[in-house]
């Protein structure tokens, strides 16, 4: 039974780190473009990203969102879907936002070619387990339209971890 809290504490946790619904880390993996088309590359600064303690079971989560453009065409972002995995790599839970959600948030979807967008976030939330730092971790995948309509995307692993 404890385990299963963990694990809603853990989706809990991701979703309230991902703001944004975006963040990626490292160089890009799980990469789908066509030649001649746009194509996405994340980043995340940093991962994984390092909770500091606030007070109580407050935490802050400070990161930055890089989304780069690298072939050659804009791009607009049309999702972004964040899965989190818990001990063992077992699915716990998966969010999704689309463009119309990001734009609400008040952030760009649109990335000129060869540009970049960056998303600075540092929400606060709950974590009543500290061994959640440990244990969880996330893919992110966005996905994008160029200007001639080719779909394009991209996933990365992202960890948390107290710091």
């Amino acid at each position: 039974m404890q385990t299963v809290q963990l694990m809603k504490h853990a989706a809990f946790l991701l979703s309230a780190l991902l703001v944004l619904g975006a963040c990626g880390g490292g160089p890009q993996t799980g990469v789908t473009a066509a030649p001649g088309a746009g194509a996405v590359n994340l980043t995340i600064e940093p991962n994984p990203i390092v909770a500091t303690h606030a007070s109580g079971n407050m935490y802050n989560f400070p990161f930055e969102v890089i989304v780069r453009e690298t072939g050659g065409r804009p791009i607009t972002v049309t999702s972004v879907t964040a899965e989190l995995f818990g001990p063992g790599g077992i699915s716990v839970g998966q969010e999704s936002w689309d463009a119309g959600r990001i734009r609400g948030m008040g952030y760009n979807t649109n990335v000129p070619a060869n540009g970049e967008l960056r998303y600075r976030f540092s929400p606060r939330r709950e974590v009543p387990d500290e061994r959640l730092f440990g244990s969880v971790r996330a893919t992110l995948r966005v996905e994008a339209v160029d200007d001639q309509g080719a779909r394009t995307s991209a996933s990365i692993p992202v960890g948390v971890r107290k710091g």
